[in-house]
């Protein structure tokens, strides 16, 4: 089971990233080859040669072995769909899923991409130690609410700035009424990982500074940056902990206990073997060896011991913290890596904390491609519901009813009110809680949803290669699950037998005819 696994991923990781290249089917794409009555295009066929780099058309031997090779791969989809196999609800989940995240990969906008990991990344550089409060808005908050909330937020910002201590009013405005506001302290602050106005706010106000109230989907916020410092990377090291007792008598024999091990390990004793014999952590069967982290990542005062450490092997003084006494080898310092490699995993960090969205941005190429243009009139009459409803409620299309102007027009069509309403209707998520930001984001979401089915029709014409794509992972899901049922749920070693028996088998069972003459001009081309 964990091979299949294993083999589906791979395949579903080729196709994502393979290279997009190969010909174009066009107007003149001749039949290189029919396959159980299945006719198979010739860009098909040298769109699947292009992206495997031992495949020479030009030379004899070369073209020969991959006709096989395409030709037998195209006999096994056959006989998956001959089992049905291709009329399964989970064929079908798993052909739609590809075909979503394939779209959008060109709905996507490269260069905003490319520019928010860089924002992304160069803040990664500093440290940012900050607090912030929060003035709570509802689950569900329509616009004018937000005034006196607002207000509120202003009030505390005056207050701070005129000298009030910001961690002191923080805290006591979350203990006298936690219902409507919160208090919370940040010792590394990672960009990403926040909302945008958050961490926009927090990277841009100085050190000491307190930015000015601005709002998120969970209310207003003012936050104040204690200290921002260079960020040193990550560090590895190992550890011996020597749990904290709880009668005093005894913690003095472990505080000693500590300052003895440090001596030991200092004067050159095996410090992993240490671990391994006197520390109570389950890192100890490991040497003590803890993962890599950066600042931020474990207990301050240990934090500050260990990146004290300069040397590979130098060890720490015994540092006491609420779990025990540890004793700190340093393994190694790493600085911070490469944008290059770094922007893939800031680019998913976005996806997974809830910023996806910024990744596609709708004032990219697609809405100029398409002649998008919006009527702001139109939008602020529906806007103005949110001042007394949320739109997510009845009440909200019940009063948007008689209204049906041009909201947008994109690839030369309106796109009206009464139609935004309707999807509204039907697709009311947001993460936002305030009504205006809650509207904004599902109007956001629809155009995107346009645009992609605009460019859905025309996949073929703009990326040739589009169908090319998912015919191959349609083809590769069924030669996975044929190739599962019929060879790899067997034992390994009658594998390779069963798999010659079955090319002799599917050969005598499916009619196939090559097209001789085609694929000797691609010889001389």
């Amino acid at each position: 089971m964990e091979k299949g696994c294993l083999i589906k991923k791979v395949w579903v990781l080729f196709f994502c990233f393979a290279c997009l290249t190969g010909k174009a089917k066009g107007a003149d794409d001749p039949v290189i080859m029919t396959v159980a009555g299945k006719q198979i295009p010739l860009s098909e066929f040298l769109f699947i040669a292009g992206k495997n780099n031992e495949v020479d058309l030009s030379d004899a031997k070369s073209a020969k072995e991959y006709v096989e090779l395409f030709k037998n791969f195209k006999l096994k989809v056959a006989d998956a769909e001959a089992a049905g196999l291709d009329t399964t609800q989970a064929f079908r989940d798993e052909l739609e899923e590809y075909k979503a995240q394939l779209i959008s990969t060109y709905l996507s906008n490269k260069e905003a991409e490319e520019a928010l990991a860089r924002t992304i990344y160069d803040r990664q550089s500093e440290i940012l130690e900050v607090s912030h409060i929060l003035f709570k808005l509802p689950e569900k908050t329509i616009a004018k609410d937000t005034v006196s909330v607002y207000q509120q937020a202003m009030q505390v910002y005056e207050q701070v700035k005129n000298g009030d201590d910001f961690e002191s009013f923080g805290k006591k405005l979350a203990a006298d009424d936690p219902r409507y506001f919160a208090y919370e302290h940040i010792r590394a602050l990672q960009p990403a990982y926040r909302t945008k106005a958050f961490e926009d706010a927090a990277y841009s106000t100085p050190a000491g500074g307190v930015s000015a109230p601005f709002r998120t989907r969970d209310g207003f916020h003012l936050v104040k940056v204690h200290s921002r410092t260079p960020n040193p990377g990550s560090i590895q090291v190992a550890h011996i902990l020597l749990a904290l007792p709880k009668d005093s008598a005894a913690r003095d024999e472990t505080e000693a206990l500590a300052a003895e091990l440090c001596k030991r390990a200092r004067n050159g004793e095996d410090f992993g073997e240490l671990a391994r014999e006197y520390s109570s952590d389950n890192t100890r069967d490991n040497g003590g060896v803890l993962p890599p982290f950066g600042m931020g990542g474990v207990l301050k005062s240990f934090e500050e011991a260990a990146f004290a450490l300069t040397v590979p092997g130098e060890v720490s003084d015994p540092v006491k913290t609420v779990y025990g006494y540890h004793i700190i080898r340093l393994i190694e310092k790493t600085g911070l890596p490469s944008f290059d490699n770094e922007k893939y995993y800031i680019i998913q960090a976005l996806r997974q904390s809830g910023r996806g969205a910024e990744l596609t941005p709708l004032a990219g190429e697609l809405k100029k491609g398409y002649g998008y243009t919006c009527y702001p009139e139109a939008y602020a009459e529906l806007r103005r519901l949110c001042d007394d409803y949320f739109p997510s409620d009845r009440a909200f299309e019940e009063n948007a009813k008689g209204m049906d102007k041009p909201l947008f027009r994109l690839a030369g069509t309106d796109y009206t009110q009464k139609e935004f309403v309707q999807y509204l209707s039907q697709n009311p998520y947001s993460t936002q809680t305030c009504s205006g930001d809650f509207l904004q984001e599902v109007f956001d979401a629809f155009v995107r949803e346009r645009i992609g089915a605009i460019k859905l029709q025309d996949m073929d014409v703009r990326y040739p290669e589009y169908a090319h794509l998912v015919q191959e992972y349609r083809d590769g899901i069924l030669l996975f699950e044929i190739s599962n049922r019929k060879i790899w749920s067997q034992p390994v070693e009658e594998q390779a037998e069963l798999e010659k028996r079955w090319i002799k088998e599917l050969n005598g069972k499916y009619p196939v005819t090559i097209n001789r003459k085609l694929l000797g001009k691609l010889k001389h081309n």
